[in-house]
């Protein structure tokens, strides 16, 4: 690392694409400020925001310090602070950072920073990666410090520790977590990156052919006949009939199951992230949708239905209780419709759910750069 002259610190924010480089942007606001007024001494800082694919087609942990290693040697950087969505491994832990003191690097995962203030979390874990990798060399050192921090990389319930790392390795120090709340931590951290609210918009398609099959189904007098004399147990087997076959379609349908070629633990460990955090996304996505539906068929139910029309086909009375389990009943319905008549290959809002196809998309961004180079 090099330390600027007229006291100015150089700090690049190399970002994966989508998510981490939304939250390099938004935290590169307030950044400099915030780690002038912590660092003192009279020091400035300098942040600059570079996104780009550094991640495609690795994740291993040595690869990775040394690209990052070489992306800031061509610049003029002091301090390079990586940030990626992926969830890395380290002998079969999950990776919190890499911090290389000689060098001025940190390797940053996000999904280990849960999925609760993502924002705050990963600008206090920039906060310390920066002002830890300043310190030593502004005063002549370049080890890492005797007692590193780590507040804003642990949890009150997160194992945090430090792991083992190569003796040729670029890095210096590396934190991992490991065990079952490290695991939930990860894969709810995945599943913030993933963003589910995005999805809704994506499944538009789905949606107009839920909602006509909804509108359909709340004038039929077979459907009323049916969502009064079913139970509640089977309205929800009903339900988690119809939200799993969504779910499912939307995952075949996109080819978003993550195959691992690899048979290594650490890669079947990383496919069963990538699985979860995806089965997990679309999930949340088909049941906020399932949720609308319901309201719209309810205020459609209002609009149109007719108490002794209903009463003389169902012979019950149309009453809340009635209204309310024909709207959950259609939903349900709607949805079979829905995922049967929809066509979603093509839509990167539901690809963008599975960490497998972003890495794909990164891959071709990098190539596509590689393409437009002149050649020498």
């Amino acid at each position: 690392m090099r330390v600027s002259s007229q006291d100015v610190t150089v700090v690049a924010l190399l970002a994966d694409p989508d998510a981490p480089t939304e939250i390099a942007q938004r935290m590169a606001q307030t950044l400099p400020t915030r780690l002038a007024d912590k660092s003192g001494q009279g020091r400035r800082f300098n942040v600059e925001v570079v996104s780009e694919p550094f991640t495609s087609g690795t994740e291993d942990l040595p690869t990775l310090m040394r690209r990052i290693m070489d992306r800031g040697s061509a610049e003029n950087w002091d301090i390079v602070v990586a940030l990626t969505d992926l969830p890395l491994h380290s002998h079969g832990r999950k990776l919190v950072v890499d911090l290389s003191y000689e060098h001025g690097l940190a390797l940053l995962s996000l999904p280990t920073l849960g999925g609760l203030r993502l924002q705050t979390r990963a600008r206090r874990a920039v906060e310390e990666a920066v002002l830890g990798l300043a310190g030593p060399r502004a005063a002549g050192g370049e080890g890492p410090p005797s007692q590193p921090l780590l507040g804003p990389f642990a949890g009150r319930l997160t194992p945090i520790h430090p792991d083992p790392i190569g003796e040729e390795e670029t890095a210096d120090l590396r934190y991992v977590v490991s065990g079952p709340r490290g695991y939930l931590r990860v894969l709810v951290g995945m599943i913030r990156a993933n963003r589910p609210w995005r999805l809704v918009p994506g499944l538009s398609k789905a949606l107009a052919a839920a909602l006509a099959t909804g509108a359909v189904a709340t004038v039929n007098s077979t459907t009323w006949s049916l969502a009064a004399a079913l139970s509640g147990p089977r309205l929800v087997i009903a339900m988690v009939g119809s939200v799993g076959l969504m779910i499912g379609w939307l995952i075949v349908d996109g080819e978003l199951w993550h195959r691992s070629t690899e048979s290594s633990p650490e890669a079947r460990q990383r496919a069963r992230l990538y699985n979860a955090s995806t089965v997990m996304t679309v999930g949340i996505g088909v049941l906020v949708c399932y949720g609308g539906l319901i309201i719209i068929n309810l205020a459609w139910a209002l609009f149109i239905l007719n108490d002794r029309v209903f009463a003389s086909m169902t012979r019950t009375p149309l009453h809340t209780t009635e209204y309310l389990t024909l709207s959950w009943f259609v939903a349900s319905v709607a949805t079979v419709g829905g995922a049967l008549g929809s066509g979603l290959e093509s839509d990167e809002a539901i690809r963008a759910a599975a960490y497998s196809k972003r890495e794909q998309e990164r891959r071709r961004m990098l190539q596509d750069d590689h393409g437009d180079q002149p050649s020498k």
